[in-house]
């Protein structure tokens, strides 16, 4: 029996290569294998006569080989393995292709499991390529029961994970229940060691099922437990009390070149009103792509700055937050904010007439109070930066912010005072959804749109259209306009024949558009490569940008007026409804091509809803019940918690687990239950939270 920690390589037939191909899927040790879950399960439950197998039945047959072996097929160019099952009422053919180890593994007299489903061939039933286990008096793994399926990597079988697994789970009982007792019974929740092994080999499906009720429970308890815990910290914090300025605020409103619509004015005066308290706001301002954000954020700014305190704008990316030092900047021109930007290539001080640069200048400049708008990436809590009157933190698309960031700045912070948050992000979450993930922030929503936006028009293009559509964007780059074009990879799968990124760069550079300038962004490239390609869009050098979804949340090139899609088929509505929002944010009417791999009634369907809507949290509502949990809202990029088991669309659990931690919050200390606050502390779903 091996212990919780053993390392993979330590496993009985585990050499250094298997060991290398299950670090690819995350798994290190004993561990990480009880805890990587199946996505799906075969029923191999039935055993069955030969003589009463019927076509098209999954099942699984006890029997004899009378014979086996090899033959070459010239025409496909491949080995078939044949062979004759028998049992004590009839015979059945067998095949496997490019398997010839087989004849080797398998003789003639071996007793044998055979799980498949039966299919007619030449007026015969037969096994196309089915799972077998040699029966040897052991528990079967592969056949004769419900068997798991996992996601593998190359040159990794089903076979060689379940035989882990079931080793793995000789260790089961060193795994400690984290849960209260209380917790296990109130909600009739099944002890953690029998949960992790029904949920690998299952009796049956009702006890698969209170298996992954169990791992969904666990989950989710734990996101609303994070969600309460910093609710209690702030009820026990003090903020700076940041007073409504009415005339300069109603004056600098009046000055803007366009009218805030309604759901603006109100974003902006529930942020006012958080403001006041004495108690650190925390809110979630949602808005879909050019809704006008970035303005409802620079009027608390504004208010922070007339009211003596400092403002903090945090982005996820150094070109984000350079965008939002000019766009800010500019906004708030007549009041001359004196304004930082802090980021890992620059530092720059802006005193309302001149730059200054120099980065032991700016932080000395942000530590005395004198910069009093501080905008940059994460470094400007994690470095020697310090603030003298911090009132306001602002962060730009990721919604989670935790206890332990908020003690960094209340600790950089010389006032003593945890500052007021606000995060902002573009990332469409229908509001019941919302309301249930971030149970700390509160929410504000823009749904609006401001006024004389041009809709973008949407087209689903075929393949015998795409040339009409490389004509038009010609067109389009003649007149001086930009392009995104978008693919689902970044190197060429032939597994999932989709379009990659680099295949679609050549092409576009080689075939299709020689004479112009076209750019290559994906997540591989270095920092600030990415960097150098995105300021080059920016500045017009480059024409086309060929991108994966690493494309910027929020990056702003008013100039950009077609994006077309690549395989659009396998992104979220969300997340096409977000590359869609990099166009279109200029004077210049622009264009959104989708073209799918697959174009079968379900993904028109899907597709068309774009086509005729231009409301995320229309579309996001869509694509929940659609496409259902999980693959929505893609990656870590939507700030939303990464769930393994539960889904986005478990909202009766959402909800129970949430009145779970309020009432365990009441009734309980945290500090009594060491290891569910350990748990908490390690969780890896939520340490973006922290």
């Amino acid at each position: 029996m091996y212990s919780l920690s053993t390392p993979i390589e330590n496993l009985t037939r585990v050499g250094k290569t298997t060991a290398g191909r299950l670090k690819r899927l995350g798994i290190e040790n004993v561990n990480d294998l009880l805890y990587y879950f199946p996505f799906r399960y075969e029923d191999y439950s039935q055993v069955v006569k030969i003589k009463d197998l019927r076509s098209n039945q999954t099942v699984t047959v006890k029997g004899k080989i009378v014979l086996i072996e090899n033959r070459r097929s010239h025409r496909k160019r491949m080995t078939i393995t044949e062979a004759l099952i028998e049992d004590d009422t009839g015979s059945i053919k067998v095949i496997w292709f490019n398997q010839p180890f087989l004849a080797k593994n398998l003789k003639p007299g071996d007793e044998i499991f055979i799980a498949g489903t039966t299919e007619i061939n030449n007026l015969s039933l037969q096994f196309t390529s089915p799972a077998y286990e040699k029966i040897t008096g052991g528990d079967s793994l592969n056949t004769a029961k419900i068997v798991p399926v996992y996601a593998l990597t190359s040159n990794l079988t089903q076979k060689q994970l379940r035989f882990l697994i079931k080793i793995a789970l000789d260790s089961v009982n060193f795994v400690k229940e984290w849960l209260p007792q209380e917790i296990l019974e109130k909600n009739k929740l099944m002890p953690l060691t029998q949960a992790l092994a029904e949920i690998h080999f299952p009796a049956n499906f009702e006890i698969q099922e209170l298996a992954r009720y169990r791992f969904k429970f666990d989950e989710l308890f734990l996101i609303a437990l994070q969600s309460q815990r910093l609710r209690q910290y702030l009820a026990q914090t003090k903020a700076p009390q940041i007073a409504f300025k009415e005339r300069d605020i109603k004056n600098f409103v009046n000055s803007l070149p366009f009218i805030l619509t309604a759901d603006q004015k109100k974003a902006a005066w529930q942020i006012l009103l958080d403001l006041e308290k004495s108690q650190p706001a925390n809110r979630l301002l949602e808005g879909d792509v050019g809704s006008g954000k970035t303005v409802v954020a620079a009027i608390a700014i504004l208010n922070t700055i007339l009211n003596n305190f400092q403002t903090v704008l945090m982005a996820p990316t150094e070109i984000l937050a350079r965008q939002h030092y000019h766009s800010i900047k500019k906004l708030l021109e007549p009041f001359k904010i004196k304004t930082a930007l802090l980021t890992a290539s620059e530092k720059i001080y802006w005193d309302g007439q001149q730059e200054t640069i120099g980065k032991n200048e700016v932080l000395k400049f942000v530590k005395g109070g004198k910069a009093q708008l501080v905008i940059g990436t994460h470094a400007l809590i994690q470095e020697d930066v310090e603030y003298r009157d911090l009132g306001l933190v602002i962060v730009d698309e990721q919604h989670r912010f935790g206890v332990e960031q908020r003690k960094m700045l209340k600790d950089k912070n010389k006032n003593g005072l945890t500052p007021h948050f606000l995060s902002m992000t573009a990332t469409p979450i229908p509001r019941s959804l919302a309301l249930i993930l971030y149970g700390d922030l509160d929410l504000s929503m823009i749904k609006e749109m401001p006024k004389g936006r041009k809709k973008i028009i949407t087209r689903l293009v075929d393949e015998a259209g795409r040339q009409q559509a490389y004509q038009f964007i010609r067109q389009e780059i003649n007149n001086g306009r930009q392009v995104f074009v978008i693919c689902p990879l970044i190197d060429p799968s032939d597994k999932l024949g989709v379009k990659s990124v680099t295949e679609e760069f050549k092409r576009l550079d080689k075939e299709i558009f020689p004479d112009l300038k076209i750019g290559l962004l994906h997540g591989k490239l270095k920092a600030k490569d990415k960097e150098a390609i995105m300021a080059s869009f920016k500045a017009n050098e480059i024409q086309i940008l060929v991108s994966t979804s690493v494309i910027e949340v929020g990056i702003d090139i008013p100039n950009a007026s077609i994006m077309m899609i690549e395989g659009a088929d396998r992104f979220g509505l969300a997340q096409l409804h977000q590359f869609r929002g990099r166009v279109g944010r200029g004077e210049y009417q622009s264009y959104c091509f989708l073209l799918a791999e697959n174009y079968n009634p379900k993904t028109r369907e899907r597709l068309e809803a774009l086509v005729k809507s231009n409301d995320g949290f229309a579309l996001a509502e869509y694509d929940l019940k659609f496409r259902g949990p999980g693959e929505v809202y893609g990656s870590r990029q939507s700030g939303l918690p990464e769930l393994q088991i539960a889904g986005l669309t478990d909202l009766e659990l959402i909800n129970l687990t949430k009145e779970q931690a309020q009432d365990f919050f009441k009734q309980y200390k945290l500090e009594d239950f060491p290891l569910l606050s350990a748990k908490l502390d390690q969780n890896k779903l939520i340490d973006h939270l922290e």
